[in-house]
């Protein structure tokens, strides 16, 4: 009974009135048009853009160019090889005295197409992919599958693909061996059920006539010839993606959830870049930082491990005229930092993982990990428990409903964010987010209510810290 009572006082519908619960819906439905819309990094940058330039931002970049300055109030973004993107609120105080940051990652578990994908067997026409992330492989198959991404011509023309998201768009997708005949199949670890090679997406079976040789993947290669006057070998300097096909949808009988793909960790960038487009001006530098690669360590020139972002710093730092290293160090270290990324959501279908007391529940609002890593909290970024105060006082005063959180049990795995690559400049963070069930699956399930908590939490951060 007491725990029934204690879960009744943290779930945050039980706060809401009618009209908070149609704030919720409403904003819940802009959050699924974001993710229907958005499944690649590029494809979030260029939403973000258009919607921060619909409120006053302005291009950083073309700023340096023409050498003009910045000053207090102003709204900047920058985009950082399509890939990554950051957006500024300029504060009224010195940059050298530290910024307000929310940070999210914008890559997802996915299929990526290989460099020399395209072949021919027994007249299927099929594409080789490489899986990027962390993915139980076997849910991969048997989905109705969609290609988005880029092909960059030797001539630098850049041609855009998106194929199977339009009502009528064809599909692809893999395909897995009959019960029937799966025998040995059944007997294998559920790692290698299907294995990484084998995941092989179909895309033709009709052979193009008058031709003797790999007739199907010749009719394939006529199709992208007339419809994106592209050739077999523009594939070697492509960027495609492979991903579920479909729409966001509502999720259970009550529309109390949303299921999409990549709410890790798309969730966490839209509530952070539509929480800064709620601020007009600041005391304090507001910055909400998308990044790429998290998923496979935040490594390379658009991962958090790169120095783009203390290079954008430098540049701000300099349109205000007041640049020195000294004083961008200064302005990294007096950081604080919300690293935004998803937790797991208990699953009461699965609960031996989860330790109860220090888990994430749907309804219960922003989650807060002091700690990610595994196990021995390796790999993670400890926050200190002052800073959890300061949080703390902040969610309480503008009544935003949030909870702490473990990856799960101490010895069952674990899982790190971007937060110790900023915490490596002596900032303060912390890791926040959104409880995910069926996390790295190709549909993912959040509460809505834990959106709207993570939207509503990171005004306040940004408002009070």
């Amino acid at each position: 009974m007491e725990e029934t009572k204690e879960k009744q006082k943290k779930n945050a519908w039980n706060k809401y009135d009618d009209a908070q619960i149609e704030k919720v819906m409403q904003y819940n439905e802009g959050y699924k048009k974001f993710l229907s819309a958005c499944k690649t990094e590029r494809e979030c940058v260029k939403e973000a853009i258009c919607q921060a330039e619909e409120k006053g931002y302005k291009d950083l970049k073309k700023i340096i160019e023409k050498n003009k300055k910045v000053k207090a109030g102003d709204k900047l973004y920058y985009n950082h090889m399509d890939k990554a993107l950051v957006l500024f609120l300029v504060g009224e105080e010195p940059l050298e005295k530290g910024m307000k940051i929310l940070g999210a990652h914008i890559d997802s578990p996915r299929l990526d197409i290989k460099q020399n994908p395209l072949y021919e067997d027994t007249e299927m026409a099929l594409l080789d992919t490489h899986y990027y992330g962390g993915v139980k492989k076997y849910q991969w198959v048997t989905l109705p599958m969609a290609l988005h991404g880029i092909i960059i011509k030797k001539d630098g023309t850049k041609v855009d693909i998106v194929i199977g998201e339009e009502e009528g768009d064809p599909v692809v997708g893999i395909s897995d061996l009959l019960p029937h005949l799966a025998g040995e199949q059944m007997k294998k670890n559920a790692s290698i059920v299907v294995e990484g090679e084998d995941l092989n997406i179909l895309i033709g079976s009709m052979p193009l006539k008058g031709v003797e040789k790999d007739a199907v993947k010749e009719n394939i290669l006529k199709l992208l010839k007339e419809k994106y006057n592209i050739e077999e070998e523009d594939f070697i300097s492509a960027e495609i993606e492979c991903v579920p096909a479909g729409k966001a949808r509502d999720y259970g009988l009550d529309r109390s959830m949303v299921m999409g793909y990549g709410h890790d960790d798309r969730v966490c960038a839209y509530t952070s870049f539509t929480a800064m487009f709620q601020l007009k001006k600041t005391d304090r530098t507001c910055v909400c930082l998308l990044v790429d690669k998290e998923e496979i360590g935040s490594i390379g020139a658009t991962g958090m491990e790169s120095k783009f972002f203390e290079n954008v710093v430098s540049e701000l730092m300099d349109r205000l005229g007041d640049y020195s290293e000294l004083k961008v160090r200064r302005a990294m270290q007096n950081s604080q930092m919300l690293s935004s990324d998803v937790s797991a959501a208990f699953d009461p279908n699965y609960p031996s993982v989860n330790e109860k007391k220090n888990t994430a529940y749907f309804g219960y609002g922003l989650t807060f990990n002091k700690f990610t890593g595994a196990r021995g909290k390796s790999g993670s970024n400890d926050a200190n428990p002052e800073y959890i105060a300061r949080l703390r006082a902040v969610m309480e005063k503008h009544n935003v409903s949030f909870q702490t959180a473990e990856l799960g049990k101490v010895d069952v795995g674990g899982g790190g964010t971007i937060a110790k690559f900023m915490a490596s400049y002596s900032m303060e963070v912390i890791d926040s987010g959104v409880p995910v069930l069926s996390m790295h699956a190709p549909w993912e399930i959040v509460s809505k209510a834990d959106v709207y908590e993570a939207m509503c939490g990171y005004v306040a951060f940004l408002k009070e810290i």
